[in-house]
């Protein structure tokens, strides 16, 4: 397993000595299993030849991504996570680890037949460069797994019923109001709806969607077997895919103008223009 060390990195949360990431995982057998089962039931009868997982960490999901692909590539901004990923990938030596920023993936155009993006739109507000960057890298023929951090899940409807507001549509800051700063990463839930349009907008079309850990809950955890967590969880994905109804919204998306050039695109929240790719 090679690491590309040529980078500067940017991801200095991530690289906290303070900041366990493989450890965060601890207890979160459920929404580890949830997007297992997630990420199989989109890729099933699928194979790649080389899929890319922007932002993995110390390679959580590349384990599932190798039964999909003859090469798998960890990408991520982070050296410690990288670290992490020598020992957690060790007896899958064939998955190859390069220190990468999704907005600047380094990768030939046309390159990628899967790309995965797990748990790091909640530190993009505006993810549009993002987006144009994985359309670049991702072949005419290919498919994009993407997860939305969802502001607009069921109980946050709720509250905005009682409170008689309408939901956001952009990005909502959700960090705690000491950590509301510049030098801070940013965290935020999106509009899964303002999601779909920003894809759009890099030509990228959403094909199929999935509604993840729907069950997610301290208390339930606490009281329900995971097993049958994981045994309502499956119908519950597709069953409330339709409503956003979960916690975590899963996006397979494929490219919608495959070969075109198209000028001018203009993201729908920042009004940035972007050149052709």
């Amino acid at each position: 397993m090679s690491v590309n060390k040529q980078l500067v990195n940017k991801a200095d949360h991530y690289n906290d000595p303070q900041h366990n990431y493989p450890q965060y995982w601890e207890g979160r057998d459920y929404e580890h299993a949830a997007e297992v089962l997630a990420l199989k039931r989109l890729l099933h009868g699928k194979r790649f030849k080389h899929a890319l997982d922007v932002g993995g960490g110390y390679g959580r999901l590349c384990v599932v991504l190798d039964a999909y692909a003859d090469r798998v590539t960890l990408a991520d901004p982070s050296r410690k996570q990288l670290e992490f990923a020598r020992d957690f990938l060790k007896d899958h030596p064939q998955i190859e680890c390069r220190l990468l920023q999704a907005d600047n993936l380094k990768l030939q155009s046309g390159s990628i037949d899967l790309l995965t993006m797990i748990r790091v739109l909640h530190h993009l507000p505006a993810p549009i460069a993002e987006f144009f960057e994985i359309a670049r890298v991702l072949s005419d023929d290919g498919c994009v797994v993407i997860e939305v951090a969802n502001y607009t899940h069921a109980l946050n409807r709720l509250k905005h019923l009682f409170k008689i507001k309408s939901l956001p549509i952009t990005p909502v800051d959700i960090r705690s109001a000491e950590n509301r700063r510049a030098d801070e990463m940013p965290f935020v839930n999106h509009n899964p709806v303002t999601v779909i349009e920003q894809l759009s907008h890099a030509g990228l079309r959403v094909e199929r969607t999935l509604s993840v850990s729907n069950l997610r809950s301290a208390a339930l955890k606490k009281l329900m077997p995971l097993r049958i967590m994981l045994a309502l969880e499956k119908p519950m994905q597709q069953m409330f895919a339709a409503s956003y109804f979960g916690p975590s919204i899963f996006f397979l998306a494929k490219k919608c103008w495959a070969g075109s050039k198209r000028v001018g695109l203009v993201d729908p929240m920042s009004r940035t223009v972007f050149p052709r790719i």
